[in-house]
């Protein structure tokens, strides 16, 4: 008897890796493990030390695995960074039966990706938004219907192939095969949508330690992604020059008392500051961190509306924004987002899963969710095989293993 199906997102971000292990049932997903462990390896989404990314990855793989009873061998893996970056394509073609087949829809999104992309990228993603058949626009499937032309609107999400293969690489070292490596952003929009606000028109903002990733969804499908290289390690910082504390210290403090609203703060809070180098701890008032954080939270925000403007995209976002990510937990963000987009926004947490639904029931678990469920909707795909010699190290491993306990 063959076990349920196990699926695994793993998240590899600038403050965490979070591995996250869903079980396919009939009715749905169910997340039986969680492991996360603080990220070293890496400055913006972008690896930097692959030795400390692969010492990260296995010990979070390894709590997951503890928590989910299961030996964890293949992942989906999320991507992000300042490298990456999307744009729109068109394709036609002519149909040569009597009606549209998977082949001709194959073939026009062949037609739609046929784009010069310079050597050091690699297409991470190509989504179609929509079908044109003859002139009916808007058709989201046009397989067994009639038509002599076939044309598709794709979006195309392309990285740098170094930082793609990095990360595929710090995973094959852990001893993990990559299943598929997922935009961030697309597996968060996964977890934290409602099917009604990706047809009406949403966007959607995943605050990361490094990154602030956007992605416009509407009508069903994404339109349009974005990756700010600003994010909460941005605020730590701001946080230990403005305090005068050390960076783990500032984190402590933006995580513990963190505000972006001077003025919900009353005058008598205040907060204590461990000195620098042995030097003693001070006592400073609350509002001090409200207008040290306000300004950059305000700042991503608009640099967010105005890439948001660039694309012509601000009028399709009719449902709001959804803020998801670990520094969407800070106090206030939702209202900054509201004064700078002029829109209703709301705190996107994970739903439509079953299982550890208190555990992940959390922005900063948005990712890790969103690429089990990715996973389970994309499983037949896999692109990217284990070394043999890494499969041989796995096989030699377990064989001694196996000898040891017979001894």
């Amino acid at each position: 008897m063959q076990g349920p199906e196990i699926i695994v997102g793993l998240d590899i971000g600038t403050t965490k890796i979070c591995a996250v292990v869903g079980e396919v049932s009939g009715d749905g997903i169910n997340i039986i493990g969680i492991g996360t462990h603080p990220s070293i390896g890496l400055r913006k989404g972008v690896v930097v030390d692959i030795q400390a990314t692969v010492e990260s990855i296995k010990k979070a793989v390894e709590e997951a695995e503890l928590m989910a009873g299961c030996e964890i061998s293949s992942v989906y893996a999320g991507i992000a960074g300042g490298h990456i970056t999307g744009f729109n394509s068109h394709g036609i073609i002519a149909v040569k039966g009597p009606e549209i087949t998977q082949n001709d829809v194959d073939r026009v999104i062949d037609a739609a990706r046929a784009v010069a992309i310079p050597m050091d990228r690699e297409v991470i993603h190509v989504l179609p938004m929509e079908y044109i058949v003859d002139d009916e626009t808007g058709i989201q499937n046009p397989v067994g219907m009639a038509g002599v032309r076939l044309e598709t609107r794709i979006h195309i999400v392309t990285g740098a192939v170094t930082s793609a293969h990095n990360i595929v690489k710090c995973a094959n070292r852990a001893g993990l095969d990559v299943c598929d490596i997922v935009l961030e952003s697309l597996a968060s929009g996964e977890s934290v949508l409602t099917d009604e606000e990706k047809e009406l028109g949403v966007a959607l903002l995943d605050l990361g330690g490094g990154t602030t990733d956007l992605a416009v969804f509407n009508k069903k499908n994404i339109k349009h992604t974005f990756v700010l290289a600003l994010g909460g390690n941005n605020l730590t910082n701001d946080i230990s020059i403005g305090l005068r504390a050390p960076i783990g210290e500032a984190e402590k403090i933006k995580t513990k008392y963190g505000t972006c609203i001077p003025d919900n703060i009353s005058d008598q809070d205040s907060i204590e500051v461990p000195g620098m180098g042995g030097r003693k701890p001070r006592k400073l008032p609350k509002q001090i961190l409200g207008e040290i954080l306000e300004p950059r939270v305000e700042e991503i925000f608009s640099l967010i509306k105005r890439e948001l403007i660039r694309s012509g995209m601000e009028n399709s976002i009719i449902s709001g924004i959804v803020v998801t990510g670990g520094t969407a937990l800070l106090d206030g963000v939702t209202e900054i987002a509201e004064t700078v987009f002029n829109l209703p926004t709301r705190l996107g947490k994970p739903h439509g899963i079953k299982g550890l639904v208190d555990v992940v029931n959390n922005p900063m678990y948005a990712t890790g969710v969103g690429l089990v469920l990715f996973g389970a909707r994309n499983r037949s795909e896999k692109k990217f095989r284990i070394r043999d010699s890494n499969i041989f190290n796995k096989i030699i491993g377990r064989m001694k293993r196996w000898f040891k306990e017979v001894i």
